[in-house]
C-alpha cells in the first residue's frame, strides 16, 4: 500500500545568500533569502501563508522574522530547533501542513551569522555557548563543545574498529574534490593527504581539516504540493520520504552513543514511506560537521557494515567516480556551513539536475540531518520524479 505522504509535497524555491564573512545581521540575511528562493520558485510574496524558522546557536532570527517579511496573513508560523536535523525537520512539517489543508506555500529558512569581524573562526560560537550541571562536568575534564565530544567519538570508533587517521582524511579530500567543481564553495584549492596530515590539531584525532567551516549566511526553501508545483518556474524535488529520530546517552551499559546514532530508526521509516531500498539511493548528502558523522552515518544506514565505514571511505566510494557519490557540493568540510541546509541545499540542486559540472545521478537522493552528540537525527529521501 502506498504511503499517503509518498511524493505529496516538493521543494519548488531554493535562496542561498553570500557565504562566510559577510558581515550582516542574521534576519537581513534569513529575509534575502526568502525572497531569492521565491524569485527562484516565480512566486509572488502574496502566494506564501507559511513560514518555518530555524537559526543557529546564536539565535538571532525569531518568530518576528514575519513581520520584516512583511508577511501579514499567515496560516502556518513556527520557529523550530533540532539543531543540525532541523532542515529536514521543517521540511517534514511543512509537507505534513500542506497535505493536510493547513497551508499552501511554506518557507523553510535558516540564518545565523557566529562570524564576528575581528575575531577568529574559533571564537564564533563562544557567546552561544552555555553551561549547565551537566556540561560543566565535561568541562572540569577538559571537554568543552562539540570539538572534544565529537573527538572522543572518532577516538572510540578508532579503538574499536581500527580506523585510521588516514581513512577520517579521505573524508576531507573526497569532499574537497567535489568543492573544486562548485563555485559558491568556500574553500575549493586541491587538498591531499600530506596536506591534511600536516594540517593543526583541534583536539586528537581531528585535525583542522576533519572540522565544519563556520559561516555567516541563510538558506531558504519553499515547499508546496506535488500538484501546484508542476506549473512553476523550476523543475521539482520531490519529497518522497522522511522520518525523525533522536535519543540521548543516559548511560545506559546496552548502548554505545557514540558508535551508533539514531540514523538507522530514523532510515527504515523514510525508505518504508518512500517503497525504496538503500540499494536505489543514486547519491547521498549527509550531515558532516565532522568527518567522522560522514563515516558514522553510512554505517548506521547499512551501506556498510558497523566498524567498515573507514575501510569503505577509503576505497574512493564517496569520491568523484565513485559508486556512492556524497556531499557533492563540498559539504560544510569545504562548501559552507548552514547546520542542515548545507546538505538540502546540495540535494535540491541534484535533485533539478543544476549540478553542471558536478551532477550526478539523481533518481533517490539521501539528505541528511544531525545534532547534538549524534543525539537528533532527520530523513529525506528526495527525487525528480513525481511517481
Amino acid at each position: 500500500m502506498t504511503h499517503p505522504m509518498k511524493n505529496r509535497t516538493a521543494i519548488v524555491g531554493l535562496g542561498i545568500t553570500e557565504m562566510g564573512r559577510v558581515y550582516r545581521s542574521a534576519s537581513d540575511l534569513a529575509c534575502e533569502a526568502v525572497f531569492l528562493a521565491l524569485k527562484d520558485a516565480g512566486l509572488n510574496k502574496s502566494k506564501l501563508d507559511g513560514l518555518l524558522i530555524n537559526a543557529g546557536l546564536t539565535n538571532s532570527v525569531g518568530l518576528q522574522l514575519h513581520t520584516k517579511l512583511g508577511m501579514q496573513e499567515l496560516n502556518l508560523l513556527t520557529f523550530i530547533q533540532g539543531y543540525g536535523s532541523s532542515a529536514g525537520q521543517m521540511i517534514q512539517y511543512a509537507s505534513m501542513a500542506i497535505a493536510n489543508g493547513m497551508a499552501d506555500y511554506v518557507a523553510c529558512v535558516f540564518a545565523d551569522n557566529p562570524l564576528t569581524e575581528g575575531k577568529s573562526a574559533g571564537a564564533s560560537y563562544s557567546r552561544a555557548r552555555q553551561q549547565d550541571a551537566l556540561t560543566s562536568i565535561n568541562s572540569m575534564y577538559g571537554v568543552a563543545g562539540a570539538n572534544g565530544m565529537y573527538a572522543l567519538a572518532a577516538q572510540r570508533h578508532m579503538d574499536t574498529y581500527g580506523t585510521t587517521q588516514e581513512q577520517l582524511g579521505a573524508v576531507a579530500i573526497s569532499q574537497r574534490t567535489w568543492a573544486g567543481f562548485n563555485e559558491r564553495a568556500t574553500k575549493r584549492e586541491p587538498l591531499n593527504m600530506d596536506d591534511y596530515l600536516a594540517s593543526p590539531w583541534v583536539v586528537e584525532p581531528f585535525h583542522v581539516l576533519d572540522c565544519c567551516l563556520v559561516s555567516n549566511g541563510a538558506v531558504a526553501v519553499i515547499v508546496t504540493s506535488a500538484d501546484r508545483a508542476k506549473d512553476l518556474a523550476q523543475p521539482p524535488a520531490y519529497v518522497r520520504g522522511f522520518a525523525q529520530a533522536h535519543s540521548h546517552d543516559n548511560g545506559r551499559t546496552d548502548r554505545d552513543s557514540l558508535l551508533v546514532s539514531p540514523a538507522a530508526r530514523s532510515k527504515e521509516r523514510a525508505f518504508s514511506m518512500a517503497d525504496a531500498t538503500l540499494e536505489e539511493v543514486s547519491q547521498c548528502q549527509l550531515y558532516d560537521c565532522y568527518t567522522y558523522t560522514v563515516l558514522v552515518t553510512l554505517e548506521d544506514y547499512g551501506f556498510c557494515k558497523k566498524g567498515e565505514g573507514g575501510p569503505f571511505i577509503e576505497e574512493g566510494h564517496l569520491a568523484p567516480g565513485g559508486s556512492l557519490p556524497t556531499n557533492t557540493g563540498g559539504g560544510e568540510l569545504s562548501s559552507f556551513y548552514m547546520w542542515g541546509m548545507t546538505p538540502l541545499t546540495e540535494g535540491v540542486i541534484q535533485a533539478r539536475g543544476q549540478g553542471e559540472e558536478r551532477q550526478q545521478k539523481n533518481d533517490l537522493i539521501l539528505v541528511t540531518g544531525n545534532g547534538g552528540i549524534l543525539n537528533y537525527h532527520s530523513t529525506l529521501l528526495l527525487s525528480p520524479h513525481a511517481a
